[in-house]
């Protein structure tokens, strides 16, 4: 592997060594205060001032394009140096790319200029998309493009997001977020089956891994993807038979990789078993979604919080918990307090999506505490990690 010189990369300081280091500490620290603050709002707790394009699309943006994109660059470039031999965005370049990230997390905070806005918005996105690109093609990796071609899509649904927030286009401002949302999924889809059956077999010793289904790979990942070019074209956005179809596939394919991956064992794991439950949350967002579809008389925001909370926010605490340890020279065996994190964090998810149909206001401030608690554990306990070197003496 190419890395760089062991003396230039001790001089960088710890924060920005690689990607996972700020972008992990950053989104969770975004996350931790964004749910509570969108929920004082929503409560009327909050008047007199309002983020572009008021608090619900702040919302409904924010932990998509902010926080997950954010955990999302972290993960990516910090393992495309392993995928690719190559050395990872480190140094200068990472702390302009961490400062893209926070500028447009501030722009749309402060209701700054929409020119302004769009600009320091799509940078982001449109970076990391080109720094994986450039990388995986430099080694001719193409395995990994489907990666990029998400990444892309993910910066097309932020732009149309932002477009949104002109007058007269707001619509398209919660429909590129659903589009948006499931195209996360594809991605968690995609990276979930490559890591979830590979930790579960290193957690619990086991001698090999659970063989994948190259077909049921691929199927989940292209339906993942047409549902959610099926919400910017508008079909997914009401009630059709046939996108209901489409969501009880990907509900079916899910299910099967779940049953398929179980061990037992696994359940004594908090590492393991916090895996496996966030990507059950995926499974039920998919079936919630065929139901509403199917003309069951519930609310979709239900199924969209399972995907959100149960399954973006689970699948992201549990493998930054992981990936933060394992990239810092520690041994597999999360802080104190972790347990308890990726308990609330269901909690949280359960609701927000089974309490809140009986005790509104309720369901929503516990899942909003429960969400908050859950990133903030993670920020005192692996944040004097992450701002440190590795304990191994390694320079990453």
């Amino acid at each position: 592997m190419q890395v760089l010189d062991r003396r230039t990369a001790m001089a960088i300081m710890p924060l920005l060594r690689l990607a996972f280091r700020p972008f992990f500490l950053a989104g969770c620290l975004l996350a931790l205060l964004a749910v509570p603050l969108w929920v004082a709002a929503f409560s009327g707790a909050i008047t007199g001032w309002q983020p572009a394009g008021g608090w619900l699309a702040w919302h409904r943006h924010e932990l998509l394009f902010g926080f997950a994109l954010a955990i999302i660059a972290g993960f990516l470039l910090t393992a495309v140096q392993t995928w690719s031999g190559r050395p990872g965005i480190s140094g200068k370049p990472l702390a302009l790319l961490a400062l893209l990230w926070l500028g447009a997390r501030l722009a749309w905070l402060a209701n700054a200029p929409w020119p302004l806005l769009a600009v320091l918005e799509l940078a982001f996105p449109l970076a990391v998309a080109g720094l994986m690109g450039f990388t995986l093609w430099k080694v001719r990796q193409k395995r990994n493009y489907p990666i990029v071609a998400v990444l892309l899509l993910l910066a097309v649904a932020d732009g149309l997001s932002v477009y949104g927030l002109l007058p007269g286009n707001e619509a398209w401002q919660r429909q590129s977020v659903l589009t948006g949302i499931w195209l996360a999924a594809a991605m968690m889809g995609l990276i979930g089956g490559r890591v979830i059956p590979f930790f579960t077999q290193r957690g619990l010793g086991r001698v090999d891994s659970v063989a994948p289904w190259p077909w049921l790979d691929s199927l989940l990942l292209v339906g993942s993807a047409l549902v959610a070019l099926l919400y910017a074209a508008g079909p997914a956005l009401s009630p059709n038979v046939v996108v209901g179809l489409l969501f009880a596939v990907l509900a079916a394919g899910h299910l099967v990789r779940l049953v398929r991956w179980h061990d037992r064992a696994l359940w004594r794991v908090p590492l393991l078993w916090s895996l496996h439950l966030a990507y059950g949350w995926l499974a039920v967002a998919c079936l919630g979604m065929a139901l509403w579809h199917f003309g069951v008389p519930l609310n979709p925001s239900l199924a969209v919080h399972s995907l959100t909370i149960g399954a973006m926010g689970g699948l992201i605490l549990a493998m930054i918990a992981r990936v933060s340890l394992g990239h810092t020279g520690r041994p597999l065996e999360p802080p104190s307090g972790m347990t308890l994190a990726f308990t609330l964090l269901n909690l949280a998810c359960l609701s927000r999506v089974l309490l809140v149909m009986f005790l509104p206001m309720l369901g929503l401030w516990l899942a909003a505490v429960g969400w908050a608690l859950a990133f903030a554990l993670y920020v005192w306990r692996y944040g004097p990690m992450l701002l440190r070197g590795r304990v191994d003496g390694h320079p990453g």
